[in-house]
C-alpha cells in the first residue's frame, strides 16, 4: 500500500466568516472555493455593520449572511447582545473554523472560549509589533524596513494568540500609509488562502497542545513566513 495519501480528496473545511467592511479577503476565498482551489466550503457570514460591501459579495455567490449590526432604535448594537446572536448563528452552521478578515469589533473571551469552532485573525502587522489600529502610519512613523500581515489564533488579548503565518515586504523610501495599506493587503489575499490551505491539509494544526509542543519536527517553528515583493 502507498504511503502517498496525497490523490485522496481532502474534506472541505467549513468556515464562517466575520467581516465588517469591503470584504476583499472573502472575495479572495469566495473565488478560490468556486474554483476549487481551496478545500473549503463557507457556510455562512456574520457582518456587524450592515453596510459592508462583504455583505453583498456573500450574497453574490449566496452565501448565508447574517448582519447584527443596529438595533431597532437605530443605535449600535452593544457587543454583548451580538455576542449572543452570533454566537447562535455560529452553532447552528457549525463550521469547522471561524475567520475575522477585517472585523473591527474586540470579542469577548467567553465568546470565544465558547465558539464552536477555533478562530483565526488577519491582522496587518508583523506580530508581536503594532498590534491595534493605524499600523501602516505607525510603522513608517518608526522607520521599520520590513512589514506585512499576520494570522494568529484569536484570544481575549488583543492580537496576542499564537501567531501562525506571516507574510512580509520590504518597506519603500517613497511608502505611505496609503501605500502600504495597499501593498499589504495584496500580501493578504496570498497569505489567508495559503494559510487555510495548510489548515486543511493538517500542515498546520490549532489544537493547543500541537501549537505549544516543544517536540522536536520537520517543520520549521511558527510562524512560518512568506516574504513577497509587491
Amino acid at each position: 500500500m502507498s504511503l502517498d495519501q496525497s490523490s485522496q480528496p481532502i474534506k472541505p473545511l467549513r468556515i464562517a466568516v466575520l467581516v465588517s467592511g469591503s470584504g476583499s479577503n472573502l472575495q479572495v476565498l469566495i473565488d478560490a472555493m468556486q474554483a476549487g482551489a481551496l478545500p473549503i466550503e463557507i457556510v455562512g457570514i456574520i457582518s456587524n455593520r450592515e453596510d459592508a460591501y462583504a455583505i453583498k459579495r456573500a450574497e453574490q455567490a449566496n452565501i448565508p449572511v447574517a448582519v447584527l449590526s443596529h438595533t431597532d432604535s437605530g443605535k449600535r448594537m452593544a457587543i454583548k447582545t451580538f455576542e449572543s446572536h452570533a454566537s447562535a448563528q455560529l452553532m447552528a452552521w457549525q463550521p469547522d473554523l471561524i475567520v475575522l478578515a477585517g472585523f473591527m469589533r474586540v470579542l469577548s473571551s467567553s465568546f470565544i472560549d465558547n465558539a464552536p469552532a477555533p478562530m483565526i485573525n488577519l491582522h496587518p502587522s508583523l506580530l508581536p509589533v503594532y498590534k491595534g489600529l493605524d499600523t501602516h502610519q505607525r510603522v513608517l512613523q518608526a522607520g521599520e524596513r520590513h512589514h506585512g500581515c499576520s494570522i494568529h489564533v484569536v484570544t481575549a488579548e488583543l492580537d496576542a494568540g499564537q501567531v501562525l503565518t506571516q507574510a512580509v515586504l520590504n518597506v519603500n523610501i517613497n511608502d505611505t500609509a496609503e501605500s502600504l495599506q495597499s501593498r499589504v493587503q495584496k500580501l493578504e489575499h496570498q497569505l489567508l488562502p495559503w494559510t487555510i490551505l495548510l489548515l486543511a491539509k493538517n500542515v498546520l494544526s490549532l489544537e493547543v497542545d500541537n501549537i505549544s509542543s516543544k517536540a522536536t519536527t520537520y517543520l520549521p517553528a511558527l510562524p512560518l513566513q512568506l516574504f513577497i515583493d509587491v
